[in-house]
């Protein structure tokens, strides 16, 4: 994580701490609240917006500094000898994403048929990995970063692509809070890398928002997964018809 990616994210947990909202800021800096959103997602803060916030939270900057320091050295990935130990291991793959979703412990027992004893030793053993801190109480702290991702073709997308895939598209994606978006059209290699850019921006806005609903009542949060894909491809149906160049 760049360091100044790392400032916004400590900022926007000093503001969650203070039960301010961006609606709240935005009234500060006389903006609207979904140009907050969009300033904050796309970290692109100024640095007299950046002091007339710290001013806001009672804060200078070297606090805001400290505290972005403070959430140094969380993973971004995890060495593959720990994804394959997931997938080798559905129940604890489980229990890591739910964990990932900041589930409390209490409500995966609830919810599944997993006893006390055994969800314990699941999560030492994720605390081993560094995916969490296992705290007093059955209490669970995520330790990953914001920038977290499964190994490019390691052993997590790996048991995607051959277990999950197939079924995570067997949808109309017509039901409520689904949505399914194709486009076609022929495009140059600078705007495939800006498409690509601002998937990356999409990607950056779920995690915010996860982080931002962590406080609702779990029964108000719902398990999401969003797939975002690109790339240059012809169907082998289409494929088929070319011409052999000689």
């Amino acid at each position: 994580m760049s360091q100044s990616s790392a400032v916004i994210d400590a900022l926007k947990r000093a503001l969650r701490q203070r039960g301010l909202t961006y609606a709240d800021v935005g009234a500060r800096l006389g903006l609207s609240e979904s140009s907050m959103k969009r300033v904050f997602a796309q970290k692109t803060m100024d640095l007299d917006r950046l002091e007339r916030i710290c001013e806001m939270l009672g804060i200078d900057f070297s606090e805001l500094f400290e505290l972005a320091g403070a959430s140094g050295g969380r993973l971004t990935e995890l060495g593959v000898e720990e994804e394959r130990e997931l997938v080798a291991d559905p129940r604890l793959l489980l229990v890591a994403v739910l964990a990932i979703s900041h589930w409390s412990a209490g409500r995966i027992l609830a919810t599944y048929r997993i006893e006390e004893p055994e969800l314990v030793g699941m999560l030492a053993r994720l605390d081993r990995m560094r995916v969490l801190d296992f705290l007093p109480g059955n209490r669970i702290r995520v330790r990953l970063a914001r920038n977290f991702n499964w190994r490019r073709g390691g052993p997590i997308q790996r048991f995607f692509e051959e277990r999950l895939q197939q079924e995570f598209f067997q949808s109309s994606f017509s039901g409520r809070d689904e949505l399914r978006l194709m486009v076609n059209g022929a495009l140059s290699a600078p705007s495939i890398a800006r498409l690509q850019e601002q998937m990356q921006r999409i990607g950056a806005e779920f995690d915010s928002l996860v982080d931002e609903d962590r406080h609702l009542d779990e029964e108000g949060r719902k398990g999401v997964s969003m797939v975002l894909a690109i790339r240059p491809w012809e169907p082998e149906l289409f494929a088929v018809l070319r011409r052999v160049q000689g």
